[in-house]
């Protein structure tokens, strides 16, 4: 029997086997899957840059947060998406055999998203996992005026305010905290802030106040001193505002008279005030004092301007410790005015010497000649000899009406005075001040 080699041609009803047969068959399927994946990479780096498009403005922590991870989860769900077709679905063609090459696809994508973790990641822990240590000491930065970019960074960086510099340089330019010249000024800094929290406080430019306090200064360099320790303002620079006859006299004063603008208080200034602003604040404060209470009516009614009406009150200040006596003795030097009579007050002529260590008052101290000496000159001096504490300027505001025109100090360690309507009285209490004296062996 002869075989025929012809084989019959295959039956229209039975498709050949091949190993595509698979993929021909879900190529569609396959198509959708990966237009998906592709569209998810598509607007997912847009979706993903949106929420650092808000860091400029003062969106709440929470809202940024859930954008983000809103983000990260879309770019999460195209990654596996595209690694589970490409794993279980390769494009035509990739013929079966190949399945190294579908390893290699899958390890690239594993690398891709391992890269946008990594990425996704520096911007997150630059906004809200770097800042203010927690255990930072210090509370308050400042920046002084006129400070650049990287004054600032330098400052926040040895103060201990920030550990990373690299992400808070770049969280500060994406909130437009970077600028030409920055803000300056006394801010709170609280412990575990953001880098967030932090650049936003600073751009905001809300300055946390300083409490000036001013005691009983004598001098003009004294106040210059006392208040450089509280403000950025150096003594220098004060002194010579203190000084600038044109500037003082445009606020209405003078050298001699301007220390009567100062009245001891505690007072709530901003660290970068400088010297003019100073002296502005004090004159702001000084009449708020004598807008209260009548107080400018009563001394005009003594024929007293506010500066002779402080300058009283700095003599008062310096004869007495006993704010109980002050109205007295400030009655004292008001009835000696009234009559032309000279104040003969110990403390102006330690004034005009400057020899304020002295503990006895000489000849050398009366005698010597100076416009501040009142046992020479007549009248008040040209100007406090002292800064005036607000009881002694209510002494002279509202003095003990008397007839005493003498007064010296009490025979005993009280630090009072006895007081006297003639001389011939204040001579009796003057001799027995003096034989106390030499009995204690003074």
């Amino acid at each position: 029997m002869i075989r025929s080699s012809i084989k019959p041609p295959p039956s229209p009803l039975k498709a050949p086997r091949r190993g595509g047969e698979h993929i021909e068959r879900n190529l569609k399927f396959v198509f959708f899957a990966y237009c998906f994946s592709l569209l998810h990479f598509a607007y997912c780096p847009l979706l993903f840059l949106a929420p650092f498009c808000l860091l400029p403005f003062a969106f709440p922590r929470s809202i940024l947060l859930i954008a983000l991870c809103f983000s990260l989860l879309h770019l999460l769900i195209a990654l596996c998406f595209s690694l589970l077709h490409f794993a279980n679905y390769p494009l035509p063609s990739m013929q079966p055999k190949n399945s190294s090459k579908r390893g290699m696809i899958a390890l690239v994508l594993m690398l891709i998203l391992a890269v946008g973790a990594y990425f996704a990641w520096q911007p997150l822990k630059a906004i809200y996992f770097s800042g203010v240590p927690k255990g930072t000491e210090k509370s308050y930065l400042l920046i002084p005026t006129g400070s650049s970019f990287d004054q600032v960074v330098a400052l926040l960086k040895d103060n201990h305010f920030i550990e990373e510099e690299a992400s808070f340089r770049w969280l500060a330019e994406q909130m437009k905290y970077k600028r030409d010249t920055m803000k300056a000024g006394r801010f709170e800094i609280q412990p575990g802030w953001s880098n967030r929290d932090l650049i936003s406080s600073l751009r905001l430019g809300k300055q946390a106040p300083v409490k000036v306090i001013l005691n009983n200064e004598r001098l003009p360099e004294e106040v210059a001193g006392k208040v450089s320790r509280f403000i950025e303002a150096d003594s220098l620079s004060l002194l010579t505002t203190f000084r600038d006859s044109v500037f003082l006299a445009e606020i209405g004063y003078n050298p001699e008279t301007l220390m009567s603008i100062f009245i001891p208080n505690t007072y709530e200034m901003y660290w970068n005030t400088d010297a003019r602003g100073f002296v502005r604040k004090m004159l702001k404060e000084h009449d708020a004092f004598w807008d209260k209470n009548d107080r400018r009516a009563k001394i005009k009614a003594m024929n007293l301007t506010e500066e002779e009406a402080y300058t009283l009150a700095s003599i008062v200040e310096r004869e007495s410790n006993s704010q109980a006596e002050r109205p007295t003795i400030a009655g004292v030097y008001l009835n000696r005015l009234k009559i032309g009579m000279r104040l003969q007050a110990d403390p102006t002529s330690v004034f005009a010497t400057r020899d304020f260590a002295a503990h006895r008052v000489t000849e050398y101290h009366t005698s010597f000649d100076s416009p501040y000496n009142t046992y020479i000159y007549k009248g008040l001096p040209p100007g406090p000899i002292s800064m005036a504490s607000i009881s002694s300027l209510e002494a002279v505001i509202n003095p003990q009406q008397h007839d005493y025109l003498y007064f010296c100090a009490k025979p005993d360690d009280s630090g009072t005075h006895a007081f006297a309507v003639t001389y011939a009285a204040h001579l009796v209490n003057a001799g027995r001040f003096q034989v106390w004296l030499r009995q204690r062996g003074n």
